[in-house]
């Protein structure tokens, strides 16, 4: 830098920090790092209450984990048009962090009915599995769109990478706190941290909503939207019209589902041999938050000095395609050798890339959809289409697993076989868009139709 320059007009040692790890530019600092501390309280309020979820799931019964993945599915059908329709009813601005109010009271009153003891402990374990299934793909999705409607297209290839790391290090403390605190304060008392976690997030979120709003006034390179209107159409099913309209949104969700798909498989293996594995529900506990903190521990790395840099020398399409031939090459390794040890590590590899680049790399896919593409069919894909994938694979699992675990990873990698050319084409048809044909209109907060 030129020593002559006026201090006043100098980059902070912050944001000298983030130039050199993520070229992240000094006008974008402040949104880049309440994004940061977005992800970082909502993955962590979830990632406290999640090996919480997952044990109830064994306390239902692993044999039975379809019924609670059918209810899961129901409760998305639910909540997707319900999510629209408010969107329609109340200004982003407003509505975006009060999404996180309604999950964090949602917590805490299941923390009310599990500590008054009153109601049947398996079927209240099924109910908490179900809604903790149907609002943590929710919450994720509204974060993600948020960062769609805040950063560029161009933005998001440099900075995605970076925000996820704030997700992965939630994803790292939420683990490490259930792991020291599951045996002493005990399942219940999580979900009261959990619930906590959820109004801060909400907190953040409005911080984040002023951010925006600066950027688009100072002229900063952002998306040219607003939040201070309501959603287009009062319709509750828009998401779903708005998805069925497009190819690109349709191909989007076809990834999604053979994800899901893969997903699913992976968790029925790991679930059915850490319930053989360990009788104590709090050491099932114990051992999905050791898994989670691996993952994360190796995927917040590789998102603070590697996911930039990745999708920069190698492109979106490459890192969709990562997880899928990562994934043939460990079914095949999981039908030869089907234990606790093998599984394991395929799960924390199969993951740590996952949220270091496919996820990334997927979320860039929605910069170039217009605004209410962005919030309602968005939602709908990664609700809806997610955790239908789950329950159409748990009942595909159901019908394979008898057959032993080798057969279950056979299925897995014929699935990733088919999910590889999905990648690239739906890569490719992201790398070939024009952005001036997506461009936003600033006031109305609408653009153009999405890709066709």
């Amino acid at each position: 830098m030129n020593p002559s320059t006026p201090a006043e007009t100098r980059p902070s040692p912050l944001a000298r920090i983030f130039k050199s790890v993520a070229a992240v530019e000094a006008p974008e600092v402040r949104a880049v790092v309440l994004s940061m501390l977005f992800g970082l309280l909502l993955f962590g309020s979830y990632s406290v209450v999640k090996p919480v979820r997952d044990t109830m799931g064994t306390v239902w019964g692993v044999a039975h984990l379809n019924d609670l993945f059918t209810g899961t599915l129901f409760g998305c059908l639910l909540t997707a048009p319900l999510y629209s329709a408010l969107a329609a009813r109340v200004k982003l601005s407003t509505f975006l962090p009060w999404v996180y109010v309604v999950i964090g009271v949602s917590v805490l009153a299941f923390y009310g009915v599990f500590e008054s003891g009153r109601v049947a402990d398996r079927w209240l374990a099924a109910v908490f599995y179900v809604w903790v299934s149907t609002f943590n793909m929710l919450i994720l999705s509204v974060f993600w769109t948020f960062m769609a409607d805040t950063f560029s297209r161009t933005q998001a290839k440099r900075l995605f990478g970076f925000v996820a790391a704030g997700v992965t290090v939630g994803g790292i403390i939420g683990p490490t706190i259930a792991t020291l605190l599951a045996r002493v304060v005990g399942n219940y008392n999580l979900m009261l941290i959990s619930a906590i976690g959820f109004v801060l997030t909400a907190a953040v979120v409005r911080l984040l909503v002023q951010e925006k709003q600066r950027m688009l006034a100072a002229g900063v390179e952002s998306q040219q939207t607003s939040l201070a209107h309501r959603l287009g159409s009062a319709n509750p099913f828009a998401g779903f019209s708005l998805l069925l309209r497009s190819r690109y949104l349709l191909l989007l969700s076809l990834f999604l589902l053979l994800m899901s798909w893969i997903s699913t498989v992976v968790y029925l293996e790991l679930s059915d041999l850490i319930q053989h594995a360990f009788r104590n529900p709090a050491v099932r506990t114990q051992a999905y938050a050791l898994i989670d903190l691996t993952v994360n521990s190796i995927a917040v790395f590789l998102q603070l000095f590697g996911t930039g840099r990745i999708i920069a020398r190698f492109g979106v399409t490459s890192g969709l395609m990562l997880n899928p031939v990562i994934m043939v090459i460990a079914f095949l390794a999981v039908a030869f050798s089907p234990v606790l040890l093998v599984l394991g590590a395929i799960q924390v590899v199969r993951r740590a890339a996952e949220y270091a680049v496919a996820k990334p790399s997927r979320e860039m896919l929605f910069t170039v959809v217009d605004q209410e593409s962005k919030y309602k069919a968005k939602n709908v894909i990664d609700t809806v289409v997610y955790r239908f994938g789950d329950v159409s694979a748990a009942w595909i699992g159901d019908a394979v697993l008898p057959h032993g675990l080798g057969a279950l990873a056979v299925l897995g990698a014929v699935i990733s076989v088919i999910w590889f050319p999905v990648a690239w084409v739906l890569g490719r048809r992201y790398e070939t868009a024009r952005s001036g044909e997506l461009a936003a209109r600033v006031g109305r907060g609408t653009a153009a139709q999405p890709v066709n």
